[in-house]
């Protein structure tokens, strides 16, 4: 285990070098391991991390308090309605507070475009302890670091010239965050992958976030378009991402936003498009997924699917951030 990351905050996948990410992904294979093989790793014992949520989480709440619980420590799980945030404690106040008291911070905040990766960063600015990004308005890199192990783990250790779709998809359950999307554009693309986005247009990302995929794909040889269908997206992908997201511009009237991605029920992935895929292609999803909206069942609990692999990772992608970051 390095000490070279300690202290380190990770709030965009961006903050951290390409050798950075490279040993996030050695240490959570060599976790993932230890645990298959019921060997204890307990790297940080006695230690504590706060997790604050300003949403709701299953796979990320669990990640953190089962792998920092495999590691030693004791998670602490925080809700805004259950804190003094809700009467308006400031970030500064927050992040001041809680590193006197334990050794890391965790923060999800990712419903409303322009709040949540501010919040963490000033968090994080007053913090003497790192803070770690459980998913934001911009990136979610705890889940896109998981999928870059999975989508190794299926295709090997070089990546360069691997399509992969990530393609917006109806879901009338609510709008959701855009940080997925742009976390796999921003980090995928530094790894040579040809990365084809799909969307309505309706549905743009920000901007900067395709910047920077744009250029990350140029420096590393890859790729990254825009597409106007999930059909030129799946055509002889590798990998396919469908999953929903919001209208940047109508994340304060949800219910406007629901209505207008009525329009594109049809965008749902189903045997017919993951034909167009390659046949050796892999589905996956964050989750959860709006079954018989976003995806068939026949789709999801079929061959092509990984999304249990890839939600497992969470788990050991979460424990190598952990430990690489907190002392």
């Amino acid at each position: 285990m390095t000490d070279d990351l300690k202290g380190r905050d990770y709030i965009e996948t961006s903050d951290w070098t390409d050798a950075e990410i490279e040993t996030a992904l050695a240490v959570s294979r060599d976790l993932k391991e230890k645990f298959r093989k019921k060997e204890p790793h307990r790297h940080l014992p006695d230690r504590t991390i706060f997790l604050l949520f300003f949403d709701k989480s299953t796979r990320t709440r669990n990640s953190f308090e089962a792998g920092i619980t495999q590691l030693g420590g004791h998670a602490h799980f925080i809700t805004t309605e259950t804190s003094q945030i809700s009467h308006g404690e400031s970030p500064r106040d927050t992040g001041v507070i809680l590193s006197r008291y334990g050794h890391g911070i965790a923060i999800r905040h990712d419903l409303v475009p322009g709040e949540g990766n501010a919040y963490m960063r000033e968090v994080a600015e007053h913090a003497d302890k790192p803070v770690i990004n459980m998913q934001c308005d911009i990136d979610h890199p705890c889940q896109t670091l998981a999928d870059l192990l999975t989508i190794r783990e299926r295709f090997g250790e070089n990546l360069k010239g691997l399509k992969v779709a990530v393609s917006w998809a109806y879901a009338p359950s609510y709008a959701k965050p855009l940080s997925v999307p742009q976390g796999l554009a921003m980090l995928l693309t530094r790894f040579g992958m040809e990365v084809v986005l799909a969307r309505p247009p309706e549905f743009p990302l920000m901007p900067h976030t395709l910047e920077r995929a744009r250029a990350n794909a140029k420096r590393s040889g890859g790729s990254f378009r825009v597409a106007d269908s999930m059909e030129e997206a799946f055509e002889g992908a590798h990998v396919v991402y469908p999953k929903s997201w919001g209208c940047i511009d109508l994340f304060r009237e949800p219910e406007r936003s629901l209505a207008l991605a009525k329009k594109y029920a049809h965008w749902i992935c189903d045997e017919k498009k993951m034909a167009i895929a390659r046949p050796d292609s892999i589905y996956m999803h964050c989750l959860p997924a709006d079954r018989g909206h976003e995806v068939t069942d026949a789709v999801i609990d079929g061959p092509h699917s990984v999304v249990y692999d890839e939600a497992e990772n969470r788990l050991h992608t979460a424990k190598a951030l952990m430990a690489l970051v907190m002392e």
